[in-house]
């Protein structure tokens, strides 16, 4: 292992971008926002509403994003006789020895505040007719009910609802014009930067939308990445399609490190639809068990008691786990949810989304067991930033799924995804209004063209590599191969570019490809490279937690040859992202800088 040496060259641009034409238009702002969810939209609101010009960038429609697929909730020590000390040790317990201590602190100990602020915003969660406290539930992972929902089980519309409710009425007010502007079905290329290096804007696609088709781009001195996360680069999920890891692929071509991304959560029950289903799957939440709901095999075994104190509400990943040892044992491709106890009028008051996704796929959970098996569902790493969401590249932040704050460790507790996108995205605004060091400059204008695309059909070939190579189940040889059939995809474009000038032609489709087929890479290598099983990267070769060599993160970069660059830090804490922002270099040690 290459141990430390992980802030080694950090925040120098590779000068890969993605094939492109040149940008015929361009807007200018103080900040550019990519994505609309929980953490982009709060970002959004907190700058313009100090007096920043904000472009935010989406890539569909504005609430076409993860967050209102969140069902569960959003968890902080909100109830009776739980403090944040509580949280700070489920949390860290689910991330297994690689949770970020003082990123987990910050998250419990600041959220409380973040989720009154949204509701201050508007968010109406679901409270007690009597008391009007807010209703909590418990989830995996949790031994306290702390849970705060709406709609029953539409949590992350509701908060979508409130936060595009506020960013519209923002949009609309002027002093001497909007402070947020909104661009729409916009597909975000590459960074841009000024003649130092620094972050100066994005390059972006508006896809026959509005005034600005084309690629054109947007100056800004301050870049927030959020994204979301990149479960379409497996064949199930239950990620909306948007989901292709844009993110996490501009910014390796930044030249920014990424971290913790072989930790990938398989949500334990969506809902199962067969063997050959593909693309975003239905999401039976977890807080269907936290009401008593109990996981069962064909012959109504409940397979989960003993394997964990908590049984059915254990940790994703030994869920996730359970389920797939079962179905191998079994020879059978799904488990079963029995909420039948429930009654109808508790499916219908307490989740009714979920029983109507059931019922239209034939499925009554009032009176039949729910077939259930895990499906690609979150992300624990990503751009890795410091507590203020700053990345290894001057003037790019990233908040919410895209970015591995090291508060999710490696393996995610339970709705900590919605609560993370607030807290971290309050910290982002933040720092950039009072970062007075970096006045806008004019940024480099890339030259047409860029490095080669692969094919639209591209997509479904590596969906189908990482499904049978790093899916749940992955081992030494499982992903040698994945790694193979990757480079030989990533190998054939570079190979007919270089020698016949050669790409497919630049559209969304293909440039999603393109970016999941990075994103792609690194995970895989990074699976490969962890010779052990930990949080929800399970190695069958490997089955054991070694915390002796691997109780470390795995930090990733993309060189300027095209190739990856993976290290290991020398523990489980990170090198400090600033002293990369100072000075371009992080020693062996990772001295030179303060994690603020």
């Amino acid at each position: 292992m290459n141990a430390s040496g992980a802030g080694s060259s950090a925040g120098s641009s590779t000068g890969i971008r993605l094939y492109a034409p040149a940008p015929g238009w361009a807007i200018s702002a103080d900040v550019v926002v990519v994505g609309s969810g929980v953490a982009g939209l709060t970002v959004a609101l907190r700058c313009a509403a100090a007096g920043a010009k904000v472009t935010v960038v989406t890539k569909a429609h504005l609430d076409d994003g993860s967050t209102r697929w969140a069902q569960g909730g959003i968890a902080a020590a909100l109830g009776e006789g739980d403090t944040p000390e509580q949280h700070l040790d489920d949390t860290l317990v689910a991330g297994a020895g690689l949770c970020d201590e003082p990123a987990v602190r910050t998250l419990v100990s600041e959220g409380p505040g973040a989720v009154r602020r949204l509701i201050e915003t508007g968010a109406r969660f679901d409270t007690d007719p009597v008391s009007g406290e807010i209703l909590l539930t418990r989830e995996g992972g949790h031994h306290r009910r702390r849970i705060a929902h709406a709609g029953g089980d539409a949590t992350g519309a509701e908060v979508s609802r409130a936060l595009i409710g506020a960013v519209r009425a923002a949009g609309i007010a002027r002093a001497g014009g909007p402070r947020l502007e909104l661009i729409e079905n916009a597909l975000v290329l590459d960074l841009l930067n000024d003649a130092a290096g620094r972050t100066a804007g994005v390059t972006l696609h508006v896809m026959g939308q509005g005034r600005r088709d084309g690629v054109g781009a947007v100056h800004a001195r301050a870049v927030v990445l959020a994204t979301g996360g990149m479960g379409q680069v497996f064949s199930a999920t239950t990620n909306p399609a948007v989901s292709t890891g844009d993110g996490v692929a501009l910014a390796l071509r930044a030249g920014a490190e990424v971290s913790d991304i072989e930790f990938v959560q398989f949500h334990p029950t969506p809902l199962f639809l067969g063997p050959d289903a593909e693309g975003q799957q239905p999401l039976v939440s977890e807080a269907v068990r936290g009401e008593g709901a109990y996981l069962v095999d064909a012959d109504g075994t409940r397979f989960m008691v003993g394997q964990h104190e908590l049984a059915e509400l254990a940790p994703r990943d030994i869920v996730a786990k359970g389920i797939t040892r079962r179905m191998q044992e079994t020879g059978t491709d799904h488990m079963f949810l029995d909420g039948r106890h429930f009654g109808a009028a508790m499916w219908a008051e307490r989740f009714p989304t979920i029983l109507a996704a059931c019922r239209s796929h034939g499925i009554d959970p009032v009176t039949e067991l729910i077939p259930v098996a895990p499906a690609a569902h979150y992300a624990s790493g990503g751009v890795r930033t410091d507590l203020y969401g700053r990345t290894t590249v001057p003037g790019l932040y990233a908040c919410g799924e895209v970015a591995c704050t090291g508060v999710h460790g490696a393996n995610r507790l339970a709705s900590n995804s919605l609560l993370e996108g607030l807290v971290f995205a309050e910290r982002i605004a933040a720092d950039i209004l009072a970062d007075s060091s970096a006045p806008p400059a004019e940024p480099v204008v890339p030259a047409p063209g860029g490095a080669p695309l692969l094919a639209s059909e591209a997509r479904f070939e590596v969906q189908r590599i990482m499904t049978a190579g790093a899916g749940v189940l992955r081992s030494a040889e499982s992903l040698t191969v994945a790694a193979g059939a990757l480079e030989r995809l990533h190998t054939a474009a570079v190979e007919a570019y270089d020698r016949e000038g050669k790409t497919a032609e630049p559209c969304v489709e293909t440039w999603e490809s393109t970016n999941l087929s990075l994103v792609a890479r690194v995970l895989v290598a990074a699976a490969r490279r962890r010779e052990e099983t930990r949080g929800c990267h399970w190695r069958e070769d490997r089955p054991e937690r070694d915390d002796r060599d691997w109780r470390r993160h795995l930090v990733v970069r993309l060189t300027p040859h095209r190739t990856l660059d993976v290290r290991t830090t020398q523990g489980p804490d990170f090198p400090p992202v600033r002293a990369a922002r100072a000075a371009g270099v992080v020693g062996d040690d990772g001295a030179g800088g303060t994690r603020p």
